[in-house]
């Protein structure tokens, strides 16, 4: 059994045990960025790798947001399919899931980029081309019968891969948090004359979206790291810009040094980020 110690209990603990109960790997880890910081703003070398790298800092993190948030939008549509008692919706969410799950990341990202694309590409030329042969929509047939693979940047490319690579995650993680509500709360929801569409957004969701804050933050973490994959296609993010300069100046060492510490300042923000979160929702349960 866990005891909770309250604030004003604590101050009221041996200073051993307030020592014993400190965060000592935060600190330590805080302690040494602090020190990799400042050997960054002093040593020539490794500040001009830093400047070069920190252009993909944007890059990064526009990445991570864009198909986040497409992936949670995507996913909770999976998880509704998932829900559903229409089997042929069911049938085809839980392929798609199962299917994508069962793939790496780096081959699916891949595989979006050249082979899907190309697929989406041959579908508008065919489209276009039958619009145009029946004369209707002539600006929109034209566009669709002249698009061409590279006219598609491999940002867009990238993004599209993450978050189809995301959203069967995250779509188990909102249906495992929308099951988890007790079926009493639809039924309560229903007796008051709401639909089910009512009861879903305002009773059921907001409840289950408070459980599976922390999951969501983990799997937010995750696609961060895993948007250093989208280098491979040659977008400038930190992992890009890192490869180019580490060619350019053969300075491997210092490169993957300033990469790997800038991967690890963003990831232990957006943990204790998560971390807070789900203190604060644990204390909004309680």
């Amino acid at each position: 059994m866990q005891i909770k110690v309250s604030a004003g209990e604590s101050r009221l603990l041996p200073l051993s045990e307030r020592l014993r109960r400190l965060p000592w790997w935060a600190l330590t880890a805080a302690l040494l960025g602090i020190l990799f910081a400042w050997h960054i703003h002093t040593d020539q070398t490794y500040n001009q790798i830093f400047q070069a790298i920190l252009n993909g800092v944007g890059i990064t993190l526009y990445v991570t947001a864009i198909a986040y948030s497409a992936a949670l939008v995507l996913g909770l549509l999976l998880a509704f399919a998932r829900l559903s008692k229409n089997v042929i919706i069911y049938q085809i969410a839980t392929f798609y899931v199962e299917i994508i799950r069962g793939v790496p990341a780096l081959v699916l990202l891949l595989y979006i980029a050249f082979v899907g694309f190309e697929l989406y590409v041959n579908a508008m030329n065919a489209i276009g081309a039958w619009l145009l042969e029946r004369g209707w929509l002539i600006g929109l047939g034209e566009h669709f019968s002249t698009l061409r693979l590279r006219d598609i940047d491999n940002l867009t490319r990238a993004i599209v891969a993450l978050v189809i690579a995301y959203s069967p995650f995250v779509s188990e993680i909102f249906r495992a948090g929308i099951e988890s509500i007790p079926r009493g709360q639809m039924e309560a929801a229903r007796s008051l004359g709401m639909n089910y569409w009512q009861a879903m957004r305002y009773v059921i969701l907001p409840q289950a979206i408070r459980n599976v804050l922390p999951p969501l933050g983990n799997d937010l973490i995750a696609m961060l790291k895993d948007s250093s994959l989208v280098s491979i296609l040659g977008v400038r993010d930190i992992t890009g810009e890192g490869r180019v300069g580490a060619a350019r100046t053969f300075r491997t060492f210092e490169t993957y040094n300033i990469i790997a510490f800038l991967y690890l300042t963003m990831t232990l923000l957006l943990s204790g980020l998560v971390r807070w979160i789900e203190r604060r929702t644990s204390e909004g349960r309680n």
